[in-house]
């Protein structure tokens, strides 16, 4: 591949990774265009590839994502593969993103506290859908996992996959906290491997 098919290659994708991305955070293009100062129509045209990034116009979104430049255009790997994760803690379960790449599969690993700090209140787990499919495996800790009607608790070295269009939720089974590792993905290939239900 020459330098200009590459650069081509590069540019043609940021569109996709933008459109991606702004999905992804649940942003309709006139509040991008509000924090970005850029119109509706250029944001439009640079995710549908009708318009040809530019530095200026790259800067703000990337900013706006918070996201790295070279991240947002895809670039090619500079020789340090190391992804440098900054944990993020939400509803007081910490995740900590394994990936970087706006497309593909998203790895990450999470810890849950014990279940007497379950914001739900203890033995509760709240249930939610979307489209998708997820993939876990526990690291430490007694995961309790709601499928749908279904109820498992996975120990370490267990995995589990599932559709994310079913009703799902996780909590630890115990006071201890659980840590697993988990890809989601809006497609691919499904894992073989299935955890048992808990017997009751």
């Amino acid at each position: 591949m020459t330098d200009d098919n590459e650069l081509t290659g590069v540019l043609d994708s940021v569109g996709p990774r933008l459109r991606a991305l702004r999905t992804e955070r649940g942003d309709t293009l006139a509040e991008l265009s509000r924090t970005t100062g850029i119109s509706v129509s250029t944001l439009s045209r640079l995710e549908s590839g009708q318009r040809r990034p530019t530095l200026e116009l790259l800067l703000p979104l990337a900013r706006a994502h918070r996201v790295p430049l070279d991240e947002l255009v895809g670039a090619p790997q500079t020789g340090d593969p190391r992804v440098h994760a900054r944990p993020i803690v939400r509803e007081g379960r910490t995740f900590v993103p394994l990936t970087r790449h706006l497309g593909g599969l998203h790895a990450y690993k999470q810890v849950i506290p014990g279940d007497s700090h379950n914001p739900a209140g203890p033995g509760e787990i709240e249930q939610r859908t979307h489209e998708g499919y997820e993939w876990l495996y526990v690291l430490a800790g007694r995961l309790r996992m709601k499928l749908g009607e279904h109820e498992l608790v996975l120990v370490p070295g267990e995995a589990a996959e599932f559709d994310t269009r079913v009703p799902h939720g996780f909590q630890s089974a115990d006071e201890h906290p659980v840590e697993f590792l988990a890809i989601f993905g809006k497609q691919g290939e499904r894992v073989h491997v299935r955890a048992k239900p808990a017997a009751r």
